[in-house]
């Protein structure tokens, strides 16, 4: 395949990656934030989990550090994300929470410091770290005419950290299966979690609610779209972009947020926004030449796993291109 069809792939899923959030945003105008979240993985889940029990020679975990993975994944990756991430969309505009979520690969090389034996963060990438969380502090009192709101900004800085913590935990805590299986059982555990927490929130049951159009085609869009059209897209340029630069999505994705949300629904970026935005990505690209970026890219390359539309890390992989949308 050509490059050409490399960028079209890649900009069809920053687009479809970007449209998410403003997705959460309209499905939370009618539908609770964590029973939001829950119904997204129901769905998710078990149309993975279909495809799992279909193309997979053992779709079950079996012993306990299989189990363990999929408890980790489940939990903190999908379901305090995901808790934090729609909840906090209540407060702030999608465009904002792209920008936080974006602070998540900058986080990950921290917790690996701690929580790996043998990691080390050297003084630029931690200078790297330290600027992508000052770009956070900006973005939260910088103003903004999408009606941002700390609480808000708290809660998406929240799902960071989960989503960071439970990429440096599905390391320390790997198991041998396969990538698809470890997947559905991580959404499906992660949202029978978000089930609970709703409860224990005392969301309104789906059964109770106003399903509306805008609501059902927002929860289909995030499931079926966001999730499995995403899912696949993203591993297929895996293949042919390597680990660096299918990574670059995620800075991609916060822009395609704010230009969709401008043209569609009128929204817009506060010069501060913007200013913390540039710094969260400076701070990448601190990581990115030097010796932590290496390291981060080498974690991401064996835990992550595809874990959802927002929040994608590379997967088992040992392709690294050197050229971004070359050809094959």
């Amino acid at each position: 395949m050509s490059r050409y069809r490399n960028l079209a792939l890649f900009l069809t899923l920053s687009v479809i990656w970007g449209t998410a959030y403003l997705a959460i945003d309209a499905g939370l105008t009618t539908l609770p934030p964590v029973l939001f979240a829950a119904l997204r993985y129901d769905v998710a889940g078990a149309a993975l989990f279909a495809f799992a029990v279909a193309r997979s020679d053992r779709w079950r975990p079996r012993t306990f550090a299989e189990w363990r993975l999929v408890a980790v994944g489940g939990l903190l990756v999908i379901g305090l994300n995901f808790a934090f991430l729609f909840s906090g969309q209540r407060y702030v505009g999608g465009s904002i929470a792209a920008i936080v979520a974006s602070t998540a690969p900058v986080l990950t090389p921290l917790f690996a410091r701690f929580l790996l034996p043998g990691e080390q963060l050297d003084a630029r990438g931690a200078v790297g770290v330290l600027l992508g969380l000052a770009g956070v502090v900006v973005v939260a009192t910088g103003g903004s005419t999408l009606g941002g709101d700390l609480v808000g900004i708290v809660l998406l800085a929240l799902a960071a950290v989960s989503f960071a913590l439970g990429t440096v935990l599905t390391e320390r805590y790997d198991a041998p299966l396969s990538l698809v299986p470890t997947q559905a059982w991580m959404m499906l555990v992660g949202a029978a979690f978000l089930h609970a927490v709703s409860g224990l929130l005392g969301e309104t049951p789906p059964l109770a609610l106003s399903w509306t159009p805008t609501a059902f085609a927002a929860l289909a869009y995030l499931a079926l779209v966001s999730s499995a059209v995403g899912y696949v897209l993203y591993f297929d340029l895996l293949d042919r972009l390597g680990a660096v630069e299918i990574s670059l999505v995620k800075y991609v994705v916060p822009v395609v947020t704010a230009l969709v949300g401008w043209a569609a629904l009128g929204q817009s970026l506060s010069a501060g926004t913007v200013a913390g935005f540039a710094l969260i990505v400076g701070g990448f690209a601190l990581l990115k030449g030097g010796d932590a970026f290496d390291e981060m890219v080498r974690l991401q390359a064996r835990v992550g796993r595809g874990y959802d539309a927002e929040n994608v890390y590379v997967p088992d992989s040992s392709a690294r291109r050197n050229t971004a949308f070359g050809d094959d």
